[in-house]
Formats: structure tokens, sequence, C-alpha cells
């Protein structure tokens, strides 16, 4: 290219300025997810940055021990395709990344597919154009797409967690590509999630390092515990992590009709999760039988096998929040198991 070409701290000279150029020379170099990337020119990586300090140090990300400054994490964000003003969402993504009690390291070593889950909650929903309504875990919309890809080149990169040698997920799973939702506040009954877990902000940003979303449907209901029933069904399986960690948490994210449906009933996000707990749940004896190892709570432990356990020790392990727009299909998102997840204000 008539340009130098960024990658992390050090500069490339690129000659061959067409895709098909710039797809070999990362390829040579094991670098990117696969897929077309662009350009990460100096002008690009500027005008991402906005005149902040390049060399501030977002996080350091295991296994490498990768220092994510901001000018390789905006390099990363514009080979994502991110424009500028989304920059501040990928940023405050890879702050949260590197938060202890998220556990990065233990999530890219797994041979779980685990990927985290970026939700953008407030303000920046609409003001950056995040996509909270019909389709909000799926293409078609920019913001949504760029920063999950953005966040997972940021692994692949800076943190070293390439298949093999860095990421051990046996199968891995479609949202190690981009993983991205957000908040859809409008059609929301209760106060924005953030809000309800302490952080007093227009906007925020929360991590979640899961499975991808497991839908569960029901189209004829007005009954919420009939609804969350179903939601229940598709927590009390031996298939997930859950099941044999119970610290893990899980995230539920309610389509529009069935939160309003819980709040017609009087339900608070609360309500619903106090439900779920109560009955995503199966005997004691059926948790032993399909595992010899079960890293449980004590009180678990020390249940007789006729008693029926919950998929997690604790009701406030089960979070809800709104997404997706018109239909009546929802979805649950359980964890890795040894992970929390972390919901940082957006940075300005």
């Amino acid at each position: 290219m008539g340009e130098n070409a960024q990658m992390g701290e050090g500069f490339h000279e690129i000659d061959d300025e067409s895709p098909e150029g710039l797809y070999a020379f990362l390829a040579e170099r094991e670098w990117g997810d696969g897929l077309p990337v662009v350009a990460p020119t100096q002008e690009r990586v500027a005008a991402m940055l906005a005149g902040l300090d390049p060399d501030e140090v977002l996080a350091v990300l295991p296994p490498r021990g990768g220092a994510a400054t901001r000018r390789a994490v905006a390099v990363n964000a514009v080979m994502a395709g991110c424009p500028p003003e989304v920059f501040p969402v990928v940023a405050t993504a890879v702050r949260a990344l590197g938060q202890q009690r998220l556990n990065l390291r233990g999530v890219n070593a797994t041979t779980h597919p685990v990927a985290p889950l970026v939700i953008v909650h407030g303000d920046a929903v609409d003001g950056l154009g995040f996509n909270a309504e019909v389709g909000a875990f799926g293409p078609g919309n920019r913001a949504n797409a760029t920063v999950g890809r953005a966040v997972r080149l940021v692994l692949l990169h800076v943190a070293g967690a390439r298949p093999g040698p860095g990421d051990a997920a046996t199968q891995g799973q479609p949202s190690k590509y981009t993983y991205c939702t957000a908040e859809n506040g409008a059609a929301s009954p209760w106060e924005p999630y953030h809000h309800a877990v302490g952080i007093d902000a227009p906007s925020a940003v929360t991590v979640h390092c899961g499975e991808n979303p497991h839908n569960f449907h029901d189209m004829e209901s007005d009954d919420i515990e009939r609804i969350l029933d179903k939601a229940a069904s598709a927590m009390a399986t031996f298939g997930v992590n859950n099941a044999c960690i119970s610290g893990g948490e899980w995230f539920v994210g309610l389509c529009p009709e069935h939160a309003a449906t819980a709040d017609a009933a009087g339900w608070t996000r609360d309500d619903v999760a106090a439900y779920l707990f109560e009955h995503a749940r199966r005997p004691a004896r059926e948790f032993r039988r399909q595992f010899d190892l079960l890293a449980w709570a004590p009180w678990m432990s020390d249940a007789p096998d006729d008693e029926l356990l919950p998929m997690t020790e604790e009701v406030g392990n089960i979070r809800i929040f709104v997404t997706g727009g018109a239909g009546r299909h929802s979805c649950v998102i359980p964890s890795w198991g040894m992970t929390r997840s972390v919901t940082l204000a957006l940075e300005a």
C-alpha cells in the first residue's frame, strides 16, 4: 500500500493494496480471524484514537500477557471495520476483559466453547447505532458486528488466543467471530440492567463469557409462569458447565413481549430470576450420576439425593435483561462456569 499499515505496536509496509494482498500478508503471519479486514493505516488508527494517549494500557490479557494499549486496540478495531465513534465501547469491553474476576486465562485455556458476549446498555445503544431490536444477536448492523469482531481480534492478536496454542476450545462456536448485542431499554419494563447492578452512568458495557444463546419460545401464553417454565427447561440440562460448577452465572435475554407479560403480572426482574432459580432444578442424585467431579457450594454437596437442586448456587447468579424485537422468542446464555460477568460505565 502507499501508506504504512500497523499491527500491534509495529509498522509494516504493504505494497499490494488489494484485499487479496492484505489477506495473504496477514495469513503468512497467522494474523486475522480468517475474514477480510480493513487495512489499519496510520491515518485510520489516528482517527480511531481521536487524540487519546496511544500508549495507555487498557488491560493485560492472558494467556500471552499482552499489553492492550489503546493503539493496539485501535488497530484491531480498524481491522474489524469499526466506525471511530464505537471505539469507546471496544475499549471499555477490553478493560472488562482485564478484570481478574472475569478469569480470561481460564476462558481462553478451557476446551469449553466459551466466548465473551458484549452487551451495550443505555444512551449509547441509540446514540452509537447498536441494534437492540429484531435480530439483535444476528447480522446486518455495523456497530454490533464490528464491535464484537474487534474484541475477538484483540483476543487473537494481543491475548494470543489463537485456536490451539492459546484457545483450547474443542469445537469452538460461531460467537467466537463476533458476539455483541444491546439491551432494548425502550421496550424494557424495568430499570436499565447496568443501573440494577450498581453502575450509575448514562451508558455501560457488560462482558459475560458464555455459550451461544439457547432459544426458548412461547407464542401463545399470557401466563408468565408458563413462559418461564420453558426457560427453566432450557436451563435444567446436564450438557452445560453450569450443571457441575454451581458458581456459574446465567444471562437470560427476554424478548420485549415476554418481558411485558412479566410486567403485566406485576413481576420485577428479581421475581423472574427467583422463579427460574426455584424451577430450573434436577434431583441431586441425577447430578451425581452424571458427574464424578462437582464444583458445588457446600450446601449443595450436602443435599440428600432426593432434593431438587438449582442450576446455580444463588439467585443472584441469574441475570435478566431485555433484547430483541417482535415475536415471542427469548434465550438463556449459560456461562463457562468459572467466570464472572463484568459491567463497566462506558468511557467518555
